[in-house]
């Protein structure tokens, strides 16, 4: 298992832990490691590759052979290549998260990731954020965060979040989005999105983002994780 330093952070859809994760890994100078891109990767890869959308095996060899790489643009903003193309608008649109959700339970494709997801780990350290860091990918971390809040929350998160991108979006049918996206992420065979056992789970519904990212903060340096 890796021996860098290691924090997770899992939590439903709209929960917050992308934001979360990126804060607490500038504030350590870590690694950064968004494993939903990965799957909302695989989808869109599948998509462009005019694979049938069950097609597990075809899913599992892109994800294990597709070129991927995360970094920053000319403003620090997020940016993802796949294939030599900037594809950080496309991935994060409503319609790739429901293919990552579609994909995530293939166990096929859940082993091919597995190995590239790991190999983030390394010095100084990394904040995985995900569904299954803790539970799974990193079963030994130094601190486990679920990062949770209410579905009508996280629900208007994502709307106000689209709307700030101009995307035309319906509350209601983020809402169901969610409820539907929870489900299956909660009752898969493979993996299902839970706490682990020591994990410091925090609600943050009615939390600003600096009040959540104090709480891991003094989490963290209980366990000596950084200053």
């Amino acid at each position: 298992m890796p021996t860098s330093p290691i924090v997770t952070i899992d939590g439903p859809s709209g929960s917050g832990k992308g934001t979360i994760s990126r804060a607490i890994a500038r504030h350590a100078g870590w690694h950064l490691l968004d494993s939903g891109a990965l799957y909302r990767l695989v989808a869109l890869a599948g998509a462009r590759a005019g694979l049938a959308p069950d097609d597990e095996a075809g899913h599992a060899r892109l994800a294990a052979t597709m070129d991927a790489v995360f970094g920053a643009g000319p403003d620090s903003a997020e940016q993802v290549i796949l294939d030599g193309l900037d594809v950080t608008a496309g991935i994060r649109s409503e319609q790739a998260g429901q293919g990552a959700s579609r994909v995530a339970p293939w166990p096929a494709v859940r082993r091919a990731l597995l190995e590239r997801q790991r190999a983030f780990a390394r010095p100084p350290g990394l904040v995985a954020d995900g569904r299954d860091m803790g539970t799974v990918v990193f079963p030994h971390a130094d601190l486990k965060i679920f990062l949770t809040a209410s579905p009508a929350e996280r629900a208007l998160r994502r709307y106000k979040q689209l709307k700030d991108k101009g995307s035309d979006v319906s509350l209601a049918a983020l809402s169901r989005d969610i409820a539907e996206r929870d489900l299956r992420d909660s009752t898969r065979a493979v993996a299902p999105l839970k706490p682990a056992s020591d994990a410091e789970v925090i609600d943050s519904t009615g939390l600003s983002i600096e009040a959540v990212v104090g709480r891991v903060l003094e989490l963290g340096a209980r366990r000596s994780l950084w200053a």
